[in-house]
């Protein structure tokens, strides 16, 4: 089994510093996709935690989406808040991102490392790279 490594190279955090971890990593059918904040260009996006939620998952996706994984591909989502107050907003981007088609999840509260509301990241599978 290889292990192909996506943005190994590392990308860019906030203030410009260099991220000392992949942003993706592929093994035996698996794709672990490193927690994505509501960042564009190395900087937080402002606004509410309905647009930040959207933002992370779209950084998700287009991760994701380089590896040839696509959103009907996600089984397990793990999800960090600020404040627990954001649940139910969030829930609602979940839902309108998944549909009928929900992967296992865990949300839980903590600080981030970066000053926005919500951390997102994806585990997909697809057996036909297995």
């Amino acid at each position: 089994m290889s292990i192909t490594r996506y943005g190994a190279e590392g990308g860019v955090g906030t203030g410009g510093q260099k991220l000392p971890f992949s942003r993706a990593v592929e093994a035996g059918g698996w794709l672990k996709v490193s927690g994505q904040t509501p960042m564009t260009d190395g900087e937080i996006v402002e606004g509410g935690i309905i647009e930040q939620s959207r933002l992370a998952f779209e950084n998700c996706f287009a991760i994701a989406k380089e590896a040839g994984y696509g959103v009907e591909d996600v089984v397990h989502v793990t999800v960090v808040l600020t404040d627990a107050r954001y649940f139910q907003s969030f829930n609602k981007v979940f839902a309108e991102i998944f549909q009928d088609n929900p992967p296992a999840r865990i949300c839980s509260v903590q600080d981030l490392v970066v000053d926005c509301k919500v951390e997102v990241d994806l585990t997909c599978y697809r057996a036909d790279r297995a």
